[in-house]
């Protein structure tokens, strides 16, 4: 299966322009599509894994807790964190590499922190 990404509200929108740009045939929705801001972080994993897609967040803090305890009782496509430090560019590879090189039933229930 291929891979759907989507935007975490406190992702930075210019990476998922950069991705799309470089690459169209990616599905990542932004989380203004999606209606995710303002979202509790569980929440936030149930309207991802309700529509299959990977989360991509730049939330170090409280999305790793969140997600671990989302993986007790649920099954999520997986998430992918991304440093606010990390270069947008690298990001945008990142992200771009793993929607190439990987499909989707790679990812269920695991966390990644980029880069890769």
């Amino acid at each position: 299966m291929i891979i759907r990404f989507q935007a975490d509200a406190d992702l930075n929108h210019n990476i998922v322009v950069g991705v799309l740009r470089r690459e169209p045939k990616i599905d990542f929705q932004t989380a203004l599509t999606a209606e995710l801001e303002g979202l509790p972080d569980n929440t936030v994993l149930e309207i991802a894994a309700r529509e299959k897609r990977i989360l991509v967040s730049h939330d170090l803090k409280t999305m790793p807790f969140h997600f671990a305890e989302f993986i007790t009782t649920q099954t999520s496509p997986g998430v992918l964190i991304v440093p606010q430090s990390l270069p947008m560019q690298e990001a945008i590879d990142s992200l771009i590499l793993i929607w190439t090189a990987s499909k989707a039933e790679e990812w269920v229930n695991r966390i990644l922190f980029l880069p890769i």
